[in-house]
């Protein structure tokens, strides 16, 4: 039986992945070692992965991530508050199929999209 999903996606520089998540998504880190080129970060029941890759070019990066909250207004709000840029194709508003969402792109340009049932 299956019980989760974690992705795995690729970052080029560790220690600016690291900054963007844990002190801009408020993601901690998880796990009991520190890999080199290998980052666990989580939040709730949300775990992503991240592998180095130095020669990324993030305008050929297709990354991408779907995340479902419960509390999209807040978490829309808190991303504004802390200035975390939005995607500029990727506002709050409600989809035609039934969902509350918003995009961001990390530093290496991984697209994640935060859903809630509307």
């Amino acid at each position: 039986m299956l019980t989760s999903v974690n992705p795995k996606l690729p970052m080029r520089d560790k220690a600016c992945t690291k900054e963007f998540y844990l002190n801009g998504l408020e993601f901690h880190e998880f796990g009991i070692t520190d890999f080199d080129g290998y980052l666990m970060v989580q939040k709730d029941a949300v775990q992503i992965h991240f592998f180095a890759f130095e020669a990324l070019d993030p305008k050929k990066n297709y990354g991408q991530v779907y995340i479902r909250t419960e509390a999209i207004d807040e978490l829309y709000q808190l991303l504004l508050d802390k200035k975390i840029s939005i995607h500029p194709a990727g506002a709050l508003q409600l989809k035609t199929w039934g969902q509350k969402e918003f995009s961001i792109l990390d530093p290496d340009n991984n697209l994640l999209t935060f859903g809630q049932n509307a």
